[in-house]
């Protein structure tokens, strides 16, 4: 080991590490340097670094500051300093060193965070510095672009723009590039004034510069777009390549826009391209997609025909879109396939195999291919995990979840958010809340980043138990957890607040939502006004429909029914047909219901006449109707005992094909029974249509009814039909039947069976005697 020398004033030790640096001819003097270790301190360094002498000589300079990195600790635990950065990327850039000077800034820019010193000095330069070369605002274009910082490098753009710099072209498509991809809903509108600007300056465009932009064009789902610039290459110098096309039939295939995708492909055949395997493959992607498997093989063939073997990836996506359509023998005989083609399945080709056997209820299969995994080699990865995990949870099998998480850290791979999700969401339907909580504390304890889907699934479970308190108390300390909270999160708790009837709560969690600066959306909102309106407070509701608008979010049918629905709650049906004009002339299209709002709060006030008027009003503009809007009406004329015209609607229902179901024969048959036409309200239950158990279902479920939801009363009218009928008894049954429906009490399901059954037998045995 060399001695050190002894200790020098720094001004002479910078000076003579400086002249044993610049009469070295080619390699660093190592050995030499080492010597001056004890004494090389941070500031002594940066002096060097920023020498004159020294800037002529850019891979010795560069070299002696990665040695410094590497020897001191005290200079590589510290940020380069900027006075530091600016001589030495000088002397780079100069030399056209740009791969290092890039390496350099790269290394630079994630620490000059949050002051952005550089990014300052490329904007505005700061006088005792030099003014930044167009060398050097082209390369930290490129710097910010790969820190995933575009939107800093659009504003060195822009300042090369404003003194008619322009960056070379390879510059240019990277950060074009990266503001593609920038998640902003200004991102293509930005790209395009880019481009133009760019064409301003000079810059001659290449091939790769308008696929880019057509890749931007079919993220947004810009197809026609793209294919009016495809077209216009030419007029830039360009000519398309297989990537310009590939990019579009991509993008119209994830959309099933397979018209289309055949005439891009007769244009390319046009243009003297030939399509080459990424062609095909995206073709065979696009046809799995949708199911049409024929047509993938199709091309599979014609892939071969045309000397473009498939891959690995074609198989894969042949066998994913047949395990899709549950094909699973033939999924595995395109697994075997591939083996006498010499391909070998890859991991992927076993999940997609795995998953298919599990979503197909073949499990036994999906772990005989887990096993043939090991015997050949191929790692499980974590969607290997993740599958079986989802597999288990579908059959209950919770335990055996568990041990295939264990395994999977086992293995060394760390459960993502899916492993985790999928397990709270089995345990939420499973109703085990309390190993819900011990796994969201886990998760909170492995540090792991999660998103917001375990939360809102435990929020809604909690609301739906109606366990507010404890909602509220997981909402409050799910961000020092690491659960990101979002505008859905507060919505659930909201909601939950507003179906307890707890009001002020549901403002209070609003407002706290507003000071945490999560942003509410319009389904946020119609929370709040539906909330609101139930509850009696429908110019609450207003005031936030005015405060949605002022903040450019834009109301959806949901919210303006809900109102039209709160004033019609009220009584207020002045108010609600007001508010329902105003919206119209604001754009607003009424559907099928907010007619049946109108229509039920008409006929709650006993205005009936203008309810008939709406409603044929409603038909005579051809607008769509459904089994609410008749049993609405229906039920408001037989109260009014008008029969003949109620009947009159339930015949142009069965022409219209709108089925009636329970609530329409209540009406009915409670209607005729009361007017003491029994005989006509027996056939209207068994002629009408002898309604069968599925028209009958409550299957709109927010009025289905389970036995353990009836109160005392319900049970005990079922069961008093339920013995008449068994004593043949139709008529008494018939009678308690219409008490029942016109007090508005309903039956077991069963019950509403039993009594069609038997009339239906006493008709038959009557035509039999007769």
């Amino acid at each position: 080991m060399s001695s050190s020398y002894p200790p020098l004033k720094p001004c002479q030790l910078v000076q003579t590490i400086t002249t044993l640096l610049s009469s070295s001819p080619k390699s660093l003097p190592k050995s030499s340097l080492h010597s001056y270790l004890p004494h090389l301190t941070p500031p002594i360094i940066h002096s060097i670094l920023s020498s004159p002498t020294l800037s002529s000589r850019p891979s010795t300079l560069f070299s002696f500051f990665q040695w410094s990195q590497s020897h001191i600790p005290s200079f590589s635990s510290h940020p380069l300093p900027f006075p530091s950065l600016l001589p030495l990327l000088s002397s780079l850039l100069s030399h056209r060193r740009f791969t290092v000077a890039r390496s350099l800034l790269l290394t630079f820019i994630p620490s000059d965070h949050p002051q952005h010193l550089l990014h300052r000095h490329l904007l505005h330069p700061i006088s005792n510095f030099p003014q930044p070369s167009t060398e050097l605002l082209d390369t930290a274009i490129g710097a910010y672009c790969q820190c995933g910082k575009p939107h800093l490098a659009l504003q060195i753009f822009k300042k090369m723009k404003r003194i008619r710099l322009c960056p070379n072209v390879i510059t240019f498509n990277t950060l074009i590039a990266a503001m593609v991809k920038y998640p902003s809903t200004h991102s293509l509108f930005l790209c395009n004034e880019l481009f133009n600007d760019a064409l301003k300056l000079g810059l001659c465009p290449t091939t790769i510069t308008i696929n880019i932009l057509i890749k931007g064009y079919c993220l947004a789902y810009k197809y026609k777009d793209a294919n009016q610039l495809l077209d216009r290459m030419s007029e830039f110098g360009c000519v398309p390549d297989n990537v310009s096309y590939n990019t579009i039939l991509d993008g119209l295939c994830e959309k099933g826009r397979l018209n289309e995708v055949r005439d891009l492909l007769l244009d390319m055949k046009g243009k003297g391209l030939v399509p080459n395997r990424n062609t095909y493959n995206i073709l065979v992607h696009g046809y799995c997609k949708i199911g049409w498997l024929k047509d993938a093989a199709q091309i599979v063939e014609l892939m071969t025909q045309n000397n473009n073997l498939p891959d690995v990836w074609t198989y894969n996506m042949l066998i994913g879109g047949l395990c899709n359509e549950g094909r699973i023998d033939d999924a595995i005989k395109i697994r075997d396939e591939m083996v006498g083609l010499k391909l070998l399945p890859d991991v992927t080709t076993y999940n997609t195999l795995i998953n298919g056997c599990l979503d197909n209820k073949r499990s036994s299969e999906a772990f005989d291919l887990l096993e043939e995994m090991n015997q050949k080699g191929i790692k499980c990865n974590e969607i290997t995990y993740n599958t079986l995990i989802k597999g288990y949870c579908k059959e209950g099998k919770m335990d055996k979840a568990r041990e295939v998480l264990q395994k999977m850290e086992e293995g060394g791979l760390c459960p993502d958010c899916v492993s985790y999700n999928t397990l709270i969401s089995a345990y939420c339907k499973a109703g085990n809340l309390p190993e819900v909580l011990r796994i969201m504390k886990r998760i909170g304890e492995k540090g792991l980043k999660m998103d917001n889907f375990s939360l809102n699934t435990l929020l809604h479970i909690l609301c739906q138990e109606r366990k507010l308190d404890e909602a509220y108390e997981l909402l409050s300390v799910a961000p020092t957890r690491g659960y990101p909270v979002d505008a859905v999160s507060y919505g659930t708790l909201i909601a939950g607040y507003f179906r307890c009837a707890d009001t002020e709560k549901a403002l209070k969690l609003w407002d706290e939502m507003e000071e945490r600066e999560v942003i509410p959306t319009i389904v946020t909102y119609n929370i709040i006004i539906g909330g609101l309106c139930k509850s009696g407070n429908t110019q609450q509701a207003i005031a936030k429909l005015n405060e949605l608008l002022e903040k450019g979010i834009v109301p959806d049918e949901i919210t303006y029914n809900t109102i039209i629905h709160g004033y019609c709650w009220e009584g207020n049906i002045e108010k609600a047909f007001q508010f329902h004009n105003k919206m119209v002339e604001n754009s607003f299209k009424p559907d099928v219901y907010t007619c049946n709002i109108l229509l039920r709060g008409l006929s709650r006030e006993g205005m009936l006449e203008k309810a008939i008027k709406l409603f044929n009003t409603w038909i005579d503009k051809g607008k769509t109707t459904d089994v609410v809007t008749y049993n609405t009406l229906i039920t408001a004329l037989c109260k009014d005992q008008r029969l003949d015209d109620a009947l009159g609607l339930v015949a142009e229902m069965e022409e219209k094909n709108i089925q009636c179901d329970k609530y329409t024969h209540n009406a009915i048959v409670g209607a005729l029974t009361d007017a003491g036409r029994l005989k006509e309200a027996e056939e209207f239950m068994t002629d009408r249509e002898r309604p069968s158990e599925q028209r009958l279902q409550m299957d709109d479920r927010e009025h289905e009814l389970r036995v353990d939801e009836l109160d005392s009363s319900s049970i005990a009218y079922s069961q008093q039909i339920d013995e008449l009928c068994a004593e043949g008894r139709y008529k008494d049954a018939m009678l308690i039947y219409a008490q029942v429906t016109q007090r508005g009490i309903d039956l077991q399901k069963s019950t509403y069976f039993t009594l069609i059954k038997g009339l239906i037998k006493r008709r038959k045995s009557i035509s039999k005697t007769g």
